[in-house]
C-alpha cells in the first residue's frame, strides 16, 4: 500500500491537471480519486480486491474537499495567539492529509511523537490521524523545531487543516 505522503502527492498532482477519475490498485488495496463540482473525493480501501463493492465503498468513502479554504482559515484563528498568526509566513505548517481523528501518540499511555519545542527532520513521524479504522502515520515534510501544536488528541481534522507549526531549520 502507499505512504501518506505518496497519496498526498497523488492528489495534488490529479489536483492540478486535467484528469477527473484516478484509480490505483495494489497489493489487495484501491485508492480512487474522482474530482467533481470542485471536491475531490478520496476512497481508500484495503479490503480484498474480491469483496463486493457495495460493502466495501460505503465503509471507506470520505469526501474531501481539495480548496479545504474554510477549515484551515478558522483552525489557526481558533488555536493560536494572534502573535503566532503574524508569524505563519515564515513557519512551515504540517497539514492533515486526510478526514480523520488526530492521536498525538501511538496509544493513550504512550508518550507523544513530538510537542512544542521539539526538534523534528523530514520524514520523522509527528502523529497519527486514523481515518475509517486505519492508523496513518503523519511525517514531517522538513527538518526544523516544533513551534505549535495546533490541535487536540483526539479531535477530528479536516483534509488541509495544519495540525503542527514548524521552524525550518
Amino acid at each position: 500500500m502507499l505512504k501518506i505522503q505518496e497519496i498526498r502527492e497523488i492528489i495534488k498532482l490529479i489536483d492540478q491537471s486535467s484528469i477527473q477519475k484516478f484509480t490505483f490498485e495494489s497489493d489487495g488495496g484501491k485508492i480512487k480519486l474522482e474530482k467533481s463540482s470542485g471536491e475531490t473525493l478520496t476512497v481508500v480501501s484495503d479490503a480484498p480486491l474480491a469483496a463486493p463493492a457495495p460493502q466495501a465503498v460505503p465503509q471507506v468513502a470520505a469526501p474531501v474537499a481539495a480548496p479545504a479554504a474554510p477549515a484551515p482559515a478558522e483552525t489557526p484563528a481558533q488555536a493560536s495567539a494572534p502573535v503566532e498568526v503574524a508569524e505563519d509566513a515564515s513557519l512551515h505548517k504540517i497539514t492533515s492529509p486526510m478526514v480523520g481523528t488526530y492521536y498525538q501518540a501511538s496509544s493513550p499511555d504512550a508518550a507523544p511523537y513530538v510537542k512544542k519545542g521539539d526538534k523534528v527532520t523530514a520524514e520523522s513521524i509527528v502523529c497519527i490521524v486514523e481515518a475509517m479504522k486505519l492508523f496513518n502515520e503523519i511525517e514531517s515534510e522538513v527538518s526544523g523545531e516544533i513551534v505549535e501544536v495546533l490541535v487536540q488528541d483526539g479531535q477530528l481534522v479536516e483534509y488541509g487543516q495544519p495540525l503542527f507549526l514548524v521552524k525550518e531549520n
